[in-house]
């Protein structure tokens, strides 16, 4: 995912089907400068861990 699209998701008041290894997450915020989110299971925020912008997955 772009770093563009995935600021966009996170600022949404809307939930967006966003994957992590097949697992549906909530971005909590995006870092620009290295490409890396901050992301947890839906349900499970103390989950929470950084990510690559890479490997998260928008499905429709």
């Amino acid at each position: 995912m772009n770093k563009q699209r995935a600021q966009e998701i996170a600022e949404s008041p809307s939930m967006v089907n966003v994957t992590y290894n097949g697992k549906p997450i909530y971005i909590q915020h995006v870092d620009e400068k290295n490409e890396t989110a901050r992301i947890y299971p839906l349900g499970q925020p103390e989950m929470e861990e950084e990510v690559s912008l890479n490997s998260l997955i928008e499905s429709e």
